[in-house]
């Protein structure tokens, strides 16, 4: 559910749907409103699916400089029901087929013309019989090329004239159906490569996709657990773990009350979080102690008030480790030892130069 909040237009309300009946504790409705934010999510991929290959025929359109006319790539709005997404699907596919057909048969003309364009002779070495049927040879290769798809590699595409050319230079009928085989055969194997090369980007782009849709996960889960714990009176700020640019997922929540206490959180992803309160200096003194249980309990009980919070925003939770308030000495702030070490460092500096 928080990939599909992240999608393209009217998702969002889909999704508020979902996370309002669950808040409730409606089970039916719940389900319902997350079985039709699943079918919109589907009919979304199919749109994207559609798009990517509205690009691929215009990159091969643009390649050969053909003039066919595509479908224009679909933006979904809001309020877009999933059958108007379908519906749009199927339009697409029948306009996209028609196009694809259109290139192809444009690709075939243009082969076919340079081929029989060249002098037969200037195809062949020595003398020897006319070629048979030029005519018909070259209406049965450009039926044959026809089959070869528009957004076929360079490589194979060559491939492909090199075995056309062969018709354009038969000298007998035998010989040009040997050679159509082998235009058939190349054909074949062109469009095969084309379509792994297809599939292969498909892959990639689920991945992309993939990728982008965890992302979104992670910061919705971040996002939500931020607006929580600023509900709860608590100041969070982006964490100091690393020092590499952009966001980590560290988070550093304070308080005015807590004068010498931080609770340190990391959202590894989206479904893994991690929190530990520490101290911004040593504990001196049993007084310290005390106070730092009283911390403890403090943040275990706004813990579990987040948690209810986050349940309302769709993210459930369950504690898989947990320490008791006063188990474990509190660790001290890593920013809080560097300080301490060069304080000590100037000190003893101090001193040598006395």
């Amino acid at each position: 559910m928080n990939r599909v909040l992240g999608r393209a237009g009217g998702v969002a309300g889909k999704g508020a749907e979902a996370l309002a009946a669950l808040a409730a504790g409606r089970a039916e409705a719940r389900a319902a409103a997350l079985a039709e934010a699943e079918t919109y999510e589907r009919a979304l991929r199919e749109v994207l699916e559609r798009n990517a290959r509205i690009a691929a025929l215009a990159d091969a359109r643009d390649k050969i400089g053909a003039r066919v006319e595509l479908p224009a790539p679909l933006r979904p709005a809001e309020g877009q029901a999933p059958e108007e997404l379908t519906a749009w699907c199927s339009a697409a596919d029948q306009a996209l087929d028609a196009a694809e057909r259109r290139l192809s048969e444009q690709v075939a003309a243009e082969v076919t013309g340079q081929i029989f364009a060249v002098p037969a002779e200037g195809l062949r070495a020595g003398t020897g019989p006319a070629p048979a049927a030029p005519a018909a040879a070259e209406e049965a290769l450009h039926r044959v090329l026809a089959r070869l798809l528009p957004d076929t590699p360079e490589r194979e595409r060559r491939a492909v004239a090199e075995a056309a050319r062969l018709v354009a230079g038969a000298a007998t009928e035998d010989e040009a159906e040997a050679a159509l085989t082998e235009v058939r055969l190349r054909i074949q194997d062109a469009n095969g490569r084309t379509r792994e090369l297809r599939e292969a980007e498909r892959r990639r782009a689920a991945e992309r996709e993939a990728a982008e849709q965890a992302e979104a996960e992670r910061r919705y889960v971040l996002e939500s657990i931020t607006t929580a714990f600023a509900d709860l009176g608590y100041d969070v700020q982006p964490g100091f773990e690393t020092l590499t640019p952009g966001d980590d997922g560290t988070l550093l929540l304070t308080r005015g009350s807590w004068p010498d206490h931080s609770v340190k959180m990391r959202v590894d992803d989206a479904r893994q979080v991690r929190a530990a309160m520490v101290r911004n200096g040593r504990a001196e003194s049993e007084d310290d102690r005390r106070v730092d249980v009283e911390r403890e309990r403090e943040w275990c009980e706004a813990f579990e008030s987040a948690r209810e919070r986050l349940a309302r925003a769709g993210i459930r939770s369950q504690v898989t480790w947990r320490l008791d308030p006063g188990v474990r000495e509190l660790p001290v702030a890593a920013e809080a030892r560097q300080t301490g070490s060069r304080t000590g460092r100037r000190e003893r500096g101090r001193e040598r130069e006395q």
